[in-house]
């Protein structure tokens, strides 16, 4: 009787998990219009962001072309709290944090050795069709640079 108790409780807490992440408007293949975004010169485009459940957690992939026209390929597996997680693959930076503000809304920011690099929001249309993603960072010489993503769902 605890057995099945137990197997009934753990299949109720993934069926629970699941449909959380399925709720999420974030979720799923978005893919960049550089026709609608508005991106400072020599700024990397991410042509395509993938969010996937893993476990509790979420994985974001991020494939695009930085500003010398290298391919860039990084990832960040993590929660939406707030907290640090490591990201791979981006020299830019090593570490990333989502804050979930509402349904739609997602605060970010990216760390390089513990320092701030940029910080933005994530925004899901009401229909769920586009993601807007408007970051800010601090260049080289001090000036502020900010970029306007625009993508897609697919």
């Amino acid at each position: 009787m605890k057995t099945r108790m137990f197997v009934l409780t753990m299949a109720l807490c993934f069926v629970a998990v699941a449909v959380s992440f399925a709720s999420n408007p974030e979720m799923g293949t978005w893919k960049l219009n550089e026709a609608k975004s508005k991106l400072a010169p020599g700024a990397t485009k991410n042509n395509t962001v993938v969010y996937e459940a893993v476990g509790d957690k979420v994985k974001v992939t991020v494939d695009g072309i930085a500003g010398d026209s290298t391919p860039r390929h990084s990832e960040w597996i993590g929660k939406f709290d707030g907290k640090d997680y490591p990201v791979t693959g981006d020299p830019g930076n090593d570490a990333r944090a989502y804050k979930k503000i509402n349904d739609h809304t997602l605060e970010l920011t990216n760390k390089k050795g513990g320092k701030v690099v940029s910080s933005g929001t994530a925004v899901v249309s009401a229909d769920g069709k586009t993601r807007t993603v408007s970051l800010s960072s601090v260049s080289a010489n001090g000036t502020t640079v900010k970029n306007t993503a625009v993508y897609e769902k697919q």
